[in-house]
């Protein structure tokens, strides 16, 4: 049974099968890992939501040198004034005296001055976006104004948000949003809730995908606890169009990763993850380890404060081996993982959702 790869996502987006690469933020992702998977047929994704205006420019450039098949390319919406973030000093003080003493375990001098500005601002980045031209746009934490979904029919660029609830699915299918997201609770990584708070919203993919299947028109992906042909096909069965797959690839040569976190990631420690928001200042799936214990008791600054500070922290511990003190992102499918390669893993995804599908003709 070869028709669950004609499907709509397909064919708008000229794949050989309907499996999108999760994108990765924060140097996660690769050039390496995207153009792998748009070249094994699948739609890479590049996070380029850390990145400047000519940063992500350069980097559609060189993605072009690895493939000339489509791929997209993943931004972060401002969202509850991300973009213009302003911490005072007494409240980033505050902070520091609760990590410092991780710091002081690494041998690491405090961040004792924050930047002028935390992230890249999202004005520079669309107007880079638009000048790279992907084949996708994605994004996450809110639907774009009109006139940047405007701009993208323009460019030709099919437009890709994600949801958690049926109401976010909706807003977004009203805004002229192309295709959706459906982000299940099992998903590593962000909650990318918008319309409520993350907290609030933890659907599981099973009772998600065909609710919002049934509420909009448009192409609904599943993404979160998929790792295998069963959970494509699963995801299939419930209406999807597509499915979006991120801690397998994150585990593969390819990504940007660590050996350190993708050795983790095929451990047995994989199979406890949990919520916290220590690491960025915004609920995020990621591996238990003894931050992320100790996180509980701590406050944390609004994000990207609080993602740029443990980022300082994250790449000491990384230059040390410690994995106890920096994020392991990883969904709740870990366990299932195998493959270590893009191509052995796409190989066996189609192979898998194949036999799996043909049971049911």
């Amino acid at each position: 049974m070869n028709t669950w790869r004609n499907s709509p996502v397909c064919q708008t987006l000229g794949l050989q099968h309907p499996i999108i690469q999760g994108p990765f933020g924060g140097g996660l992702s690769s050039i390496e890992l995207t153009a792998a998977v748009s070249n094994a047929g699948g739609l890479g994704s590049f996070g380029a939501h850390h990145l400047s205006g000519q940063k992500i420019i350069d980097t559609a450039a060189a993605m072009r040198q690895e493939t000339s098949k489509p791929f997209a390319l993943n931004l972060w919406l401002p969202f509850a004034g991300s973009d213009s973030l302003k911490v005072d000093a007494r409240q980033y003080d505050h902070q520091l005296n609760h990590v410092a003493p991780y710091f002081k375990e690494l041998a690491t001098p405090l961040p004792q001055q924050p930047p002028a500005k935390f992230a890249p601002s999202f004005n520079e980045q669309i107007d880079a976006l638009f000048q790279a031209k992907p084949a996708v746009f994605s994004f996450v934490y809110g639907v774009p104004e009109a006139w940047i979904l405007q701009r993208c029919r323009e460019l030709g660029i099919v437009t890709l948000g994600a949801a958690t609830t049926v109401d976010e699915a909706k807003a977004l299918e009203n805004a002229g949003v192309d295709m959706i997201v459906a982000s299940g609770f099992e998903a590593g990584g962000h909650r990318v809730s918008f319309l409520r708070p993350a907290e609030e919203v933890l659907t599981g993919g099973i009772a998600l995908i065909p609710q919002m299947v049934d509420a909009v028109t448009i192409p609904v992906i599943a993404a979160g606890g998929i790792s295998d042909g069963r959970g494509i096909a699963a995801a299939l069965m419930l209406g999807a169009n597509a499915v979006q797959i991120g801690t397998a690839f994150l585990a593969c040569k390819e990504s940007g990763t660590t050996d350190l976190h993708r050795n983790i990631l095929f451990s047995e420690a994989a199979r406890d993850t949990q919520l916290t928001k220590v690491f960025s200042g915004r609920l995020a799936r990621g591996i238990r380890n003894r931050l992320v214990d100790e996180g509980r008791k701590q406050p944390t600054l609004p994000y990207p404060a609080q993602n740029w500070l443990m980022g300082q922290l994250k790449q000491a511990a990384i230059q040390k081996g410690q994995a106890d003190l920096m994020s392991l992102w990883s969904g709740q499918s870990a366990p299932l993982l195998q493959h270590h390669e893009v191509t052995s893993l796409m190989a066996s995804l189609v192979k898998e959702t194949t036999e799996v599908l043909s049971q049911y003709r």
